[in-house]
């Protein structure tokens, strides 16, 4: 007997996608030099005339972003995944500079005890939720593809 052929969706062939692929790992390769040139080329330290509003700016689209999480949560909804990859990112980000800018003493030890103790916990939360969400809606598009599995 042969074996049952498989239903999978469709491969996406829209030419967006088909390209993203290669120009997204050229992104990535032409990102080499360009950060070992910052490496070298950037200042120490450096004065911002605007470095409250920087970082008021990060802190409320990270707010939007954590409460469109909450609220994907509490519907539900497919949309939770992405809300909650994004929200990951944002606090890792976040964690990665209140440490890296924060000048020594009492203040760096601040920043770092917020990332281990807060931000970064609540990033893998939000990585977890991300999978989670992701590996729900993969079980219902294979029971919606394959209506036997439902019996």
């Amino acid at each position: 007997m042969a074996a049952e052929p498989v239903d999978e969706p469709p491969p996406d062939n829209a030419r967006l996608v088909i390209w993203a692929g290669p120009a997204f790992l050229l992104f990535s390769v032409v990102l080499i030099p360009w950060t070992i040139y910052l490496g070298f080329d950037l200042p120490d330290r450096q004065e911002s005339s605007h470095y409250n509003i920087a970082w008021v700016g990060f802190d409320v689209i990270l707010l939007v972003v954590l409460a469109a999480t909450g609220f994907f949560a509490l519907r539900r909804s497919p949309f939770l995944a992405v809300g909650a990859t994004a929200a990951a990112t944002l606090l890792v980000v976040d964690a990665w500079f209140d440490v890296m800018t924060s000048p020594p003493g009492s203040q760096f030890l601040g920043s770092l005890a917020s990332a281990v103790l807060i931000e970064l916990p609540l990033a893998a939360v939000c990585g977890w939720l991300a999978y989670h969400t992701e590996h729900l809606e993969e079980e219902r598009i294979v029971l919606l593809l394959n209506p036997r599995r439902n019996r």
